[in-house]
């Protein structure tokens, strides 16, 4: 008899339930949802940054989520039969560590636009909004790494679907504008901020004034937004361990995004020349201010809708008060210099504090490196030859399910993986693929083939097994007030306190001319007197 082994939906468990009573706390009240978490292993890919002249790459891990809500479709809209659900909200979140960073990075986020079949009340805050921010916040709060840099970077650009194929065919959807949009994610990850907790926002083509407009309301808001400056110096690990660093090197190869396209163009175009090979320096783009400027005449920038890049950067070294400093009085902050990014160095970038393995650079000890190297190829070559009775294996027959990507190791030097933190389900990197790709060639036009569409994708996912999970709104909002109608007790409270005094400016309006004050005009022609008609004389009487 065969066993099956539980699935990784009850190793999850602990995390199904930290998201689960998250999401509860902020959704409405009495509203039913269906959550689906997938997510995959670190595995190792690309590094974001390139390294300079010289050096290797970080070792960087991938760490890819992806979680998706439904609704249940209401019974009035089709026949007799199991209850159907729509998808509503997709959002995918991939998460690249190194040993020194964590950067998460939120690649897409899209609705379908039925979200407007639970009926919910007017002044009820937009759920989508609630679920995002609340799952960027859960992947914050497990995969944050003590004295490891964290940073939260996207890119907003408006556009009718994302996810969900033919959802922009859905009247329902209501899509935002890409004004609309970048103050919509300002809004998701305000929460976030605080005192060690900055953001960041970029619009090329608008000056740092313009661009405070799209950052939220509030005292405090304001004062966590930045918005004249990019943090890609501070987040980047080069510009510590470097006297200067080319502006290559600063620009993550985050994917699809327009910055990370123009800067691989960058690197075609430089390639051949000697200053690439030995500086790391592009030919035209000489400085990041020089890069962000022609970015705003990109195509993706400059198509007469604007695009913004957010980061959200954490900073675990607090301020630390000094001892006497209440009685000092307050000083004018010094200026500070700007660093002299106009004319790139001729040199290679160099460490300002080398590793012994950095300072190898005579000959002698390359040679005698390479030497030992070859010989310890020539032992490893060398393999004793076999010999004796040939002992067979007994094969080994499969008699569980079980899942082997959950035997990876939970934390590293290059990422944290803590059960707390991973999805209700755990699946490989080419099965994510796949998931993906499914969902793209699915359609979500009608509310009959996005029931159909999310069927086939929640079944395929799991292999037809069940997952997922339902979470019950557990917050109660106060619905929006509206006027109400005048009764019998408000009229005669108003007719005993009178006519209220109303300003008359008839006196001062000039009016308008009317009709019947102008002159009348006759339509008879108009005959001239006799006596003033003068007659021209005829020819008899000048003869005489």
């Amino acid at each position: 008899m065969t066993t099956t082994q539980p699935g990784p939906e009850s190793q999850a468990s602990s995390s199904s339930s930290s998201l689960k009573s998250r999401l509860a706390a902020v959704l409405p009240s009495g509203k039913p949802f269906h959550i689906y978490h997938v997510s995959t292993p670190p595995t190792r890919c690309d590094a974001l940054c390139s390294p300079p002249p010289g050096q290797r790459p970080d070792r960087t891990y991938c760490e890819k989520h992806f979680l998706a809500v439904s609704i249940d479709r209401p019974a009035t809209d089709y026949a007799s039969g199991p209850t159907q659900k729509v998808l509503v909200l997709g959002v995918e979140i991939f998460i690249f560590t190194t040993a020194r960073a964590t950067t998460i990075f939120v690649a897409k986020a899209d609705s379908t636009g039925y979200l407007h079949l639970l009926n919910l009340p007017a002044g009820t805050p937009s759920p989508i909004r609630l679920i995002c921010a609340t799952f960027v916040g859960f992947l914050v709060e497990h995969r944050r790494r003590r004295d490891v840099q964290f940073v939260i970077s996207l890119f907003a650009r408006a556009q009718s679907q994302y996810l969900f194929p033919g959802s922009a065919d859905n009247k329902g959807k209501h899509v935002l504008d890409d004004r609309g949009l970048v103050k919509w994610w300002c809004r998701v990850l305000d929460p976030l901020l605080g005192d060690t907790v900055g953001g960041y926002l970029v619009i090329p083509g608008l000056d740092a004034y313009e661009t405070r407009a799209f950052t939220p309301c509030g005292r405090s808001s304001k004062r966590s937004w930045t918005t004249d400056r990019h943090p890609l110096e501070k987040i980047s690990p080069y510009t510590r361990e470097f006297d200067w660093v080319p502006p290559r090197c600063l620009i993550p190869a985050y994917p699809d995004d327009p910055k990370s396209r123009f800067s691989r163009e960058l690197d075609e175009e430089a390639s051949n020349t000697r200053s690439f090979r030995t500086t790391g320096s592009w030919r035209s783009v000489g400085n990041l201010a020089t890069f962000w400027e022609m970015m705003a005449f990109r195509q993706e920038c400059s198509s007469g809708r604007l695009t913004g890049f957010i980061w959200v950067v954490y900073d675990d070294k607090e301020p630390k008060p000094e001892s006497g400093q209440h009685n000092q009085p307050p000083q004018t902050p010094k200026k500070q210099q700007k660093q002299l990014t106009d004319i790139t160095p001729s040199t290679t970038p160099r460490k300002l504090f080398p590793t012994e393995r950095d300072k190898i650079g005579t000959e002698d000890e390359k040679k005698a490196t390479a030497e030992k190297g070859k010989k310890n190829k020539k032992k490893k070559g060398q393999t004793k030859k076999l010999s004796g009775i040939v002992v067979a294996r007994q094969p080994r027959i499969k008699i569980a399910q079980r899942n082997y990507l959950l035997d990876r190791p939970a934390r590293t030097a290059y990422y944290s993986w803590g059960p707390a933190g991973r999805g209700d389900r755990i699946v490989s990197d080419t099965d994510y693929k796949r998931m993906s790709e499914l969902l793209l060639h699915l359609d979500f036009s009608s509310i009959d083939k996005a029931a159909g569409s999310t069927r086939r994708w929640v079944s395929e996912v799991a292999l037809g097994s069940p997952w997922g999970y339902a979470v019950m709104g557990e917050a109660d909002y106060p619905p929006l007030q509206q006027p109400a109608p005048p009764t019998a007790a408000t009229t005669a409270a108003t007719i005993q306190r009178g006519p209220q005094q109303v300003n008359n400016l008839t006196g001062l309006v000039k009016r308008k001319r009317s009709e019947s004050n102008a002159p009348t005009v006759s339509t008879e022609p108009k005959v001239l007197a006799a006596g003033l008609v003068r007659k021209k004389p005829k020819a008899d009487d000048k003869s005489t």
